[in-house]
């Protein structure tokens, strides 16, 4: 029998993927050419040419015992120096090695993190909408998870009842911009609000309030957008970061912490959170993906491809009478369901071979996620279905 924990994690099973099975049955059945899946955030641009070469050079090069062997559970020492320099090249910062510990993916990372701080019934806050699987990363340390409503206006947080929701429980807050499901880029202004509140709730309490920024998405940014990075604006702040999306590496889970100098108790935070790494069962992350990246520092997938669907998409979308803002970032556009419950509008678009994530598991209902990290080819294809959809919607 299973534990009590896990009956509920397997009840809640994601919806993202359910989806995705979901495409899986109808491509079968239609054919493939003819399904159009805009579930799963799974990036069709390829891995820039750096990667594939740089893992040939490093296989030829290295020694094959240090290449495969262990280190330690923070990762190696030279490749986090060059993450360190990196970071502080392009965002003005004064990191080093001893602020970054590797880790499996950004997943691992934000799992590490909230083990080393939650205590039973301690408080998470997230801005709805927000990514499905916090509750689950928050819920399995025995943390609480506090949504903020979705400010449906702009999809920015609401600060005001931020600030309402926070107590003397808070423990940390969860941000993730540019933002899954909404491509929205919190502006500077929002963030310099948002922890000059932290700062104010810090002093109220006498406690330290981390604020966890969750960046996967930080470079699948457009029009000239830039994301403020948010340790120069609070000292508690924790960076979770992936090369998943920008590098196009999904699958081989790698990835960063970032604890600054400047947190409260630093050194026993980078402690801890290197010891979970390895309690998680983690270990370290992969060794030939940390090798990897000194190599990918500066390379970047092609943005473009992604404008270019974006543009299409929102054309699409709009001209069939739905309704989105325009994504600033990542490769979501979130559409509010012409109807109320979002799931039978799903239900009805699956009808023409559409498939959404509705928008209820990221604490938002009434909105459905469309993902366009898909071939543009199928974007172009799937415009007769939007209009066969919002004819029977509309009719």
């Amino acid at each position: 029998m299973i534990s009590e924990k896990m009956k509920k994690l397997v009840k809640n099973n994601s919806v993202i993927r359910e989806m995705f099975e979901e495409g899986k049955k109808l491509e079968k059945l239609y054919g493939k050419e003819n399904v159009f899946d805009f579930s799963l955030g799974n990036p069709s641009v390829p891995a820039p040419k750096e990667v594939n070469k740089a893992i040939l050079e490093i296989i030829e090069k290295e020694d094959s015992m240090f290449l495969h062997g262990y280190m330690s559970n923070s990762g190696y020492e030279d490749v986090r120096e060059s993450i360190a320099n990196s970071i502080n090249k392009k965002y003005q910062t004064l990191f080093n090695y001893k602020n970054i510990i590797m880790t499996v993916g950004a997943a691992s990372g934000l799992n590490i993190v909230l083990k080393s701080i939650i205590n039973p019934r301690d408080e998470v806050i997230v801005f709805a909408p927000y990514f499905s699987e916090y509750n689950n990363y928050i819920q399995n340390y025995d943390g609480k998870v506090q949504v903020v409503s979705p400010n449906l206006k702009n999809f920015e947080p609401d600060l005001e009842e931020f600030e309402q929701k926070i107590n003397k429980n808070t423990k940390a807050v969860i941000i993730n911009t540019p933002n899954n499901p909404t491509g929205v880029v919190y502006s500077e202004d929002t963030i310099t609000n948002l922890t000059n509140i932290l700062k104010k709730k810090e002093k109220e309490y006498n406690s330290q309030i981390y604020l966890i920024s969750d960046e996967p998405y930080r470079e699948i940014v457009y029009d000239g957008i830039k994301v403020p990075y948010v340790t120069k604006y609070y000292n508690n702040t924790i960076v979770v970061y992936s090369y998943s999306k920008s590098l196009s590496l999904p699958g081989e889970r790698i990835g960063y912490v970032v604890i600054p100098n400047e947190l409260s108790n630093s050194e026993e935070m980078i402690e801890a959170v290197t010891i979970a790494n390895r309690i998680i069962g983690c270990v370290n992350a992969p060794s030939l993906m940390q090798r990897l990246i000194p190599y990918c520092l500066d390379a970047k997938v092609d943005i473009e491809t992604y404008n270019k669907n974006r543009n299409l998409l929102y054309e699409i979308i709009t001209k069939n009478k739905f309704e989105c803002i325009k994504p600033q970032g990542a490769f979501y556009l979130f559409v509010k369901s012409p109807i109320d419950n979002e799931k039978e509008f799903c239900e009805i678009a699956k009808k023409h071979n559409l498939l959404f994530v509705p928008a209820s598991s990221f604490g938002c209902p009434g909105y459905v996620r469309i993902a366009y990290c898909v071939p543009y080819e199928m974007i172009q294809k799937s415009e007769e279905a939007f209009k066969k959809l919002a004819k029977e919607i509309y009719k």
